[in-house]
């Protein structure tokens, strides 16, 4: 290890210590009356907002100052299209702040925008902390933290790729310069050990395009979801993203099959009839399983590393005590270690299963 490193190390060791310490002192203030919820908390971290929370800067004990982006808030309910920004529900997620838009009244429970009944004025709950007196719009068109996010991404991987173009139109002989330097690599390793060994050196061009964006796609978004300023915002830790992404390749495998691959599904050759009928549904569901394991393997280990960061985090407020902050801190600190690695290795995982199952369907007969 490098002298270097060493620094960046214990820098990043005593940057979490102080900042475990200052939120220990906190939770140790509110005392007893206000007990911590660590299973509220964490699930408030990996689920979608509608705010952009980035800061909460604490001047005293009471005197809080939050740093937001605030987000539109499309809806579209029984009387037409609402819109208004997201600060004006004063970030609160309890539904205790109630907005009255076009003769509306709507409020944010666990975010999840409600629509008051009419002549109510706060929203009511049964047992279960449900409303009531309220219901969910018809279309909720909301620019989440996710969904800026993930046009946050996109504009990044469009600025880093035209750059690397760029260099390469000046450069006369093709000589990676710059950012083009770091992506040629990548754009070769996707091409060489994943496209052509899955597809086939003759077939693996047509489906270059979509493979390289979904590997740097997820990477860059499982990277931001590390970053601690943009309160790790979990887009790839969201079913619905990992299932869109999934749905994708589906698709593309699908249309892709040729004879010999709905041959293989519907009428295995080279078996006798009642071993063809008795595979059949089962290669059926098979061609459903693939997607909903893409789906569920990028989405569970990215939602779980972002979990076992905060459990660990949470034993400072469970235990409130600055002796659990360095093991809590540590511990922390080595699991973003391993999720540092885990970014690239899904984004692997994903791509290089997409290129098996394009394979798959494009093989010819033997």
């Amino acid at each position: 290890m490098t002298l270097s490193t060493l620094k960046r190390t214990l820098f990043t060791v005593l940057f979490l210590t102080v900042f475990s310490f200052s939120f220990a002192k906190q939770s140790e203030d509110t005392g007893d009356s206000e007990k911590f919820d660590s299973k509220a908390m964490i699930l408030h971290h990996v689920k979608d907002a509608y705010g952009f929370h980035i800061a909460t800067l604490h001047k005293g004990q009471e005197n809080e100052t939050h740093i937001n982006i605030p987000l539109p808030i499309i809806l579209y309910t029984d009387q037409g299209f609402t819109a208004f920004l997201s600060s004006e529900f004063e970030y609160d997620y309890n539904g205790n702040v109630v907005v009255e838009k076009d003769g509306q009244k709507f409020a944010n429970v666990h975010e999840k925008i409600y629509v008051l009944n009419e002549g109510e004025t706060a929203v009511a709950y049964d047992a279960d902390h449900h409303p009531t007196n309220a219901s969910r719009p018809i279309v909720d068109l909301s620019v989440t933290k996710n969904v800026f996010m993930m046009w946050v991404s996109v504009i990044v991987l469009l600025l880093i790729f035209m750059t690397a173009a760029k260099h390469y139109k000046k450069s006369g002989e093709n000589v990676p310069k710059g950012i083009a330097s770091f992506i040629e690599p990548l754009v070769l390793f996707v091409r060489d050990d994943i496209a052509i060994p899955m597809i086939g050196e003759h077939k693996y061009k047509r489906f270059m395009p979509y493979l390289l964006t979904v590997f740097f796609f997820i990477w860059i978004n499982n990277i931001f979801g590390l970053i601690p300023i943009l309160n790790g915002a979990n887009l790839t830790g969201n079913i619905a993203f990992t299932c869109a992404m999934a749905l994708c390749t589906f698709v593309i495998t699908t249309l892709s099959g040729n004879k010999n691959y709905w041959k293989h599904i519907f009428w295995m050759p080279g078996v006798p009839v009642p071993m063809k009928i008795f595979l059949m549904p089962i290669e059926i569901v098979g061609m459903f399983v693939k997607p909903i394991s893409l789906m569920i393997r990028l989405f569970a280990n990215i939602t779980a590393g972002h979990i076992i960061v905060l459990a660990l985090m949470s034993l400072i407020f469970i235990f409130k005590s600055y002796a659990v902050a360095p093991i809590s801190v540590g511990f922390s600190l080595f699991i973003i270690i391993i999720e540092i690695l885990v970014t690239a290795i899904q984004a692997y995982i994903f791509t290089i299963l997409s290129a098996l199952y394009f394979g798959m369907a494009t093989e010819e007969a033997h």
